[in-house]
């Protein structure tokens, strides 16, 4: 009977705390002036992507022919739905409304967080959408993610098909036979960066008003790693995986990296853990599928 009784209170307490998180989860979120502030800021500051009307090209070539391995076969990727991507990576001030703290180790209100691996990513992205829901500053069937690959380089690209959103060079010769630098102005890089992490948007945007696409921050994606994009989804679908501890992929390069590693198909894996002061988050907007 006491073996009956002890399982009975296990279930019973089993049941008591189930029922309270998901009370927890359905109890309207609150949040301060201050934050209701950061979350307007946030919600204001994405681009739509409306993939086949206006400026945005409804297909696009995605990797690179002659790039290494992992960014080959280059493939035709149509998008079928419209999406918004943020025009920043996440500031820490963000993170920190929405996270309750900040693991950031440059830190800046305003600077790119980071510090965090991809499950808090993640997590991340689930209570920003929730939080925002209740706010009612996006609808009920809308969220907030982490952009597939495809939605990442799609609008790195910007409609181009060179090497970086603003031409097929990062350097050119300049007077004096000294070296110019063309990614200067729109990346950080080991070239021209001091070693932390400065405020989102202090360079220029890609033509499509999106910043720091190369370089600054290596950027979280939604897709499992593979070592080539063979047999990748062609309408823009994150690759998935069936193992729970798959890499995942990064986009963009950082600070940390010379300007070849900066380029609009350059990825590397990495795994479920991984953190570090060069890698940060991008979010998409876009309606639940």
């Amino acid at each position: 009977m006491r073996k009956v009784s002890r399982r009975c209170m296990s279930l019973a307490a089993i049941f008591v705390l189930t029922s309270m998180t998901a009370s927890a989860e359905k109890k309207p979120i609150s949040v301060n002036a201050a934050q209701l502030k950061l979350l307007k800021v946030f919600s204001s500051e994405f681009v739509e992507i409306t993939p086949g009307k206006g400026d945005f090209p409804k297909s696009f070539q995605m990797g690179s022919a002659s790039g290494p391995a992992s960014e080959r076969p280059v493939r035709k990727v149509t998008f079928n739905d419209s999406f918004s991507m943020a025009r920043y990576e996440v500031p820490q001030n963000l993170y920190e409304a929405v996270m309750g703290s900040n693991p950031s180790r440059w830190t800046g209100p305003r600077n790119s967080v980071e510090m965090f691996d991809v499950r808090e990513a993640l997590e991340f992205c689930k209570k920003l959408t929730a939080v925002l829901r209740a706010e009612k500053l996006i609808d009920k069937d809308e969220e907030i993610r982490l952009p597939t690959e495809a939605e990442w380089e799609y609008c790195c690209r910007a409609g181009t098909t060179t090497r970086y959103s603003f031409g097929d060079d990062a350097q050119k010769q300049g007077d004096e036979d000294k070296i110019a630098s063309l990614l200067d102005p729109y990346g950080w890089h080991t070239g021209n960066a001091a070693g932390n992490d400065p405020p989102v948007g202090a360079l220029k945007p890609n033509s499509w008003g999106l910043y720091d696409m190369h370089g600054y921050l290596w950027e979280f994606v939604s897709d499992r790693w593979n070592d080539d994009y063979s047999d990748a989804p062609v309408d823009g679908s994150a690759r998935r995986s069936d193992k729970k501890d798959a890499p995942y992929v990064l986009r963009g390069g950082s600070w940390r990296e010379r300007f070849e590693m900066l380029t609009s198909t350059a990825r590397r894996a990495v795994d479920v853990k991984f953190k570090r002061a060069d890698v940060g988050v991008r979010c998409v907007k876009a309606k639940v599928k």
